[in-house]
Formats: C-alpha cells, structure tokens, sequence
C-alpha cells in the first residue's frame, strides 16, 4: 500500500476523531437527561452522516494487508476455520465469565432489572450505563474490522441493517429488551439462527427488502413474547 494511502487513512481518521471530541461533550452533557432510545437514535443518524461524508460515499478496495488478517483461514479438524471465528469465540467466552463472574457484569443485570433500586443500593447507574456504550462501542469497531476482512473492500452504507439482524438475535437468544434477564450463550445461538435464516433467504432468491421486513417481524413476535411472559410471570 502507498505512502499516500496511509496519509489518506491518517487524514480521514484525525478529521473523525476530531468531529467526535465536538460530539462526546454535548453527548455527555445530556446523557442523563436525554432518553436512551432517542440517544442511540440521534446518534447513529450523526455518525452514519460523518461516516459518508467522509468516505465521500465511495467505496474503496485499497485495503491494507494488516485488516486482512482476520478474513484468512486455517484448517482445523479438516475444515478451514477464520481467524475471525476464533476472536468471536473469545469474545463470547470473556463477555459470558464477565456477566457471571465480576460485580461489573452484575450490576448491569442489576440495572436493567430495576435502575432505581440499583441507584438507591449506592451503584451509579449513569457510570453503568455509559461503561455498556464503551463496550457496545468496542464490540462494534470489532465487528467492522471483520467485515472489512471477510469482504475485502470498505463500504460506507454496508451494515445499515445489521442492526436489526443484532436486536433480534438477542431477542430471539432469550434477553429481554425490557431488562434483567438475558445470558451470552442465548445470544450466539439466535445469531447462528439469524445467520442461517438469512442464508436461506438469499439461497430461496428472496429479495433484500423483504428478507428485512420478516426480520422486523421476528423481532416483533419475539419482543411480544417476551411481554407476554413478564405479564405472565407477574
């Protein structure tokens, strides 16, 4: 890769971070009065407008060989196995004996469960909160840099919907979008469902439009499941 690439890349990323040290303040400011949904909202909307503005909404396949690495394969057991997979693995492993484990990850169930009483039990709910976004925030770089490795090219408008895909995974894991309940291993199975009911799909010649249409009535199915059951449980 040349010289100018990596000046390009530099440049990029300095202008990004730039933009976000305007951004987190006023985030910050307002993190505890500003609702979590309209929050995530607003700022997916701004990071998606600074993300195409600043690949000028082109792609580019002028990748270097370092990003690649998580898209090679090694045989294992007479498969060829991703180093990507390997990291997923990992990171499920850690994420699972961190819920289980440590006071950190249990104060999250804590808080989902009934922030109140965590706050009244002397736990900061805003720390807790913000440490989740941190974290979600890691977990999505990561994510990223697989699809970069897997696909090889860099597309500012791919993912759009892989928020979606992610919602109902979870959902369909066994969490509760309304809090409290949920553990990592629910969440790896309803991503292999979501995986393989998308491969299916695009198999069937299924159009994207609607294969995002019955995801979103996966998820509203599943979401009304789960109110169904808390009602019940009550």
């Amino acid at each position: 890769m040349s010289s100018k690439s990596y000046a390009t890349i530099t440049s990029d990323l300095t202008k990004g971070i730039s933009a976000l040290r305007k951004e987190i303040p006023d985030t910050l400011a307002g993190f505890s009065a500003m609702h979590n949904g309209a929050m995530k909202a607003g700022a997916l909307s701004e990071i998606q407008k600074e993300l195409l503005a600043l690949a000028e909404s082109a792609d580019t396949a002028n990748i270097p060989d370092g990003m690649n690495l998580l898209g090679e394969t090694f045989e294992f057991g007479g498969a060829r196995v991703a180093y990507g997979v390997v990291l997923m693995l990992g990171l499920y492993l850690a994420t699972w004996i961190w819920l289980r484990d440590t006071a950190q990850g249990r104060h999250i169930y804590a808080v989902g469960n009934s922030p109140e009483a965590t706050r009244l039990a002397g736990i900061s709910t805003e720390k807790v909160l913000l440490g989740v976004y941190v974290l979600a925030g890691v977990f999505y770089g990561i994510a990223s840099a697989l699809t970069v490795a897997r696909t090889g090219a860099g597309d500012p408008k791919g993912g759009q919907t892989d928020n979606l895909d992610a919602i109902t995974a979870v959902v369909l894991g066994g969490t509760s979008l309304f809090g409290g309940r949920g553990i990592i291993l629910g969440t790896l199975i309803g991503a292999m469902i979501v995986g393989v009911f998308r491969n299916g799909l695009t198999l069937m010649g299924v159009s994207s439009v609607y294969q995002i249409l019955v995801t979103g009535i996966l998820v509203i199915l599943a979401v009304a499941t789960d109110q169904m059951s808390r009602k019940g449980g009550r």
